[in-house]
């Protein structure tokens, strides 16, 4: 199947860049702003999306997601919805990668079998998983052969205390990219991000899939250092949530502070 994380890393790569990944909340605050937002990442140049399915007890995040998700589901946002707001994105561009982060009570809900397919259909590339450790998801055959039945990829967390099996297991079964945690905790932007060098380097001898930085990244300089440790991409969530949170009440303030930290957080992807 095409794979268009794959294609956008070799591009970037031939081009002297990382890879810039923002993380926002679907329907955060509402639908129609949450489309209006989404073309705001596009518009400051993302390489790539990460999204989030809104969930109640969302328990790798931190309060700014979390605060996300319950704005999100207070506007009265379905799963429906999330599946329809990346429709919307793929009419205007059919070649970003997008990824999204959903629980597993989120999936089972659905039905395994029935969310790959919807995810599938609506164009989506990735799915993460996080309450589902990196190392048992492949013994939870339900969902890794729903994905690779609806050709979607399952992007397993690689994180900084990950032992050589955990790391065998993560880079055999990661597709699309592998999201390397730069530190223990929740999401957030209050602690600094840390360097595993060695988790990335090994995922890069394995093969695995291609090592994105995550967790505590908010500022082009952390953009910098990431892609130093070896990381092909960065991923800011909370900072750009932050952004949404601060404009609830000025909402064409929100989208214009939005493209213009996305396109401060790209230019400092060139590697040259």
């Amino acid at each position: 199947m095409t794979n268009r994380f794959e294609n956008r890393f070799a591009k970037l790569q031939a081009k002297g860049e990382g890879a810039f990944l923002p993380f926002v909340t679907l329907c955060d605050p509402d639908y129609k702003t949450s489309l209006e937002i989404l073309k705001s990442l596009l518009k400051g140049g993302a390489d790539c999306l990460e999204l989030g399915f809104p969930f109640s007890d969302p328990c790798a995040d931190g309060p700014v997601i979390q605060n996300a998700d319950k704005r999100a589901l207070n506007s009265g946002a379905t799963t429906d919805d999330f599946f329809s707001l990346i429709k919307e994105i793929r009419k205007i561009d059919d070649e970003v990668p997008i990824s999204i982060l959903v629980y597993a009570n989120v999936v089972v809900a659905r039905g395994i079998n029935k969310f790959f397919k919807d995810a599938y259909d609506a164009g989506i590339d990735g799915v993460l998983i996080p309450d589902i450790p990196s190392n048992m998801l492949h013994t939870c055959d339900d969902f890794e052969k729903a994905a690779r039945d609806n050709g979607v990829n399952t992007v397993l967390i690689a994180p900084p205390n990950a032992n050589e099996e955990t790391l065998e297991l993560i880079a055999k079964h990661s597709k699309g990219y592998t999201y390397i945690l730069s530190r223990y905790g929740i999401t957030g932007t209050d602690n600094a991000f840390g360097k595993p060098v060695k988790i990335i380097n090994r995922i890069n001898e394995l093969n695995g899939a291609t090592p994105v930085l995550g967790f505590g990244i908010s500022t082009p300089e952390h953009v910098k250092e990431a892609l130093k440790t070896g990381a092909k991409g960065a991923i800011a969530g909370s900072a750009c949530v932050k952004l949404i949170e601060k404009n609830l009440d000025n909402v064409p303030q929100m989208l214009k502070d939005i493209e213009n930290y996305v396109a401060s957080m790209k230019a400092a992807t060139k590697l040259s």
